[in-house]
């Protein structure tokens, strides 16, 4: 039998260290696609023990997956390495795939580096753009006359958020259900950003990718990405 190959999971999956706002939500597709698939699997419920455990260990191991992997080459893995078979590719193999992988995945962060850069570098030149020392970008919408947040203020809001191409990968205003959070577990764009509004006002955020995710790509949202957010603060706490 071969040796067990020596590549962790970890160099697949995407890091779970983040600052997330509430747990970005699917799109509005894949969440029509996620009823669906429930409603489908909905009779597949099991009340044993050990197989409500198998699924949920399946089901968090999926939700850290970035989207390119093969689910059916992942099960397939699974499923001989658990009986112990002989892997069909060798570690030359696979070590040939990741060096392969890593330089396609090197070349797609580099132009969206470039792509965000430069639509952060036109959005700057718009004289309704205002630009922070930390380079967050933002247009206030309405002051608001209420109530001014801090970052250790528990803020209800109604909020877009969507990349430079446009594709929307949050919103409650599609799940018609503004949220409150803690405004210091948030991103830094948004501590920064949200306290220069009141209650009852509203703001366009253009979030850096160092203000905002970073490098680690999170769900539908790629590493290095501009955040755009409009936010409507409801309520300060």
């Amino acid at each position: 039998m071969r040796k067990i190959l020596p590549i962790s999971a970890a160099i697949l999956v995407s890091s779970l260290t983040l600052l997330p706002l509430t747990g970005c939500s699917k799109s509005e597709t894949a969440q029509k696609d996620n009823k669906a698939s429930a409603a489908a699997t909905k009779d597949q419920k099991s009340t044993d023990p050990l197989e409500v455990l198998s699924y949920a260990q399946g089901y968090q191991l999926g939700a850290q997956l970035p989207a390119e992997i093969n689910t059916k080459q992942l099960a397939l893995g699974i499923e001989e390495g658990k009986a112990h078979k002989d892997s069909i590719y060798t570690q030359d193999e696979i070590k040939a795939a990741f060096e392969s992988y890593q330089k396609t995945v090197a070349q797609k962060a580099q132009e969206a580096v470039k792509k965000n850069e430069q639509f952060l570098a036109d959005n700057a030149k718009k004289p309704e753009i205002k630009t922070a020392p930390s380079g967050l970008q933002y247009q206030i919408l309405k002051e608001g006359t209420g109530k001014a947040p801090t970052a250790n203020s528990t803020v209800k809001v109604n909020y877009e958020g969507k990349l430079v191409d446009g594709t929307v990968f949050d919103s409650t205003y599609s799940r018609n259900e503004p949220v409150e959070l803690a405004l210091g577990s948030t991103i830094p764009g948004w501590i920064e950003g949200i306290p220069k509004i009141k209650e009852g006002g509203s703001i366009m955020l253009y979030v850096p990718a160092k203000l905002g995710y970073g490098e680690h790509p999170v769900g539908n949202i790629p590493a290095n990405s501009v955040l755009i957010f409009k936010v409507e603060l409801l309520q300060v706490k």
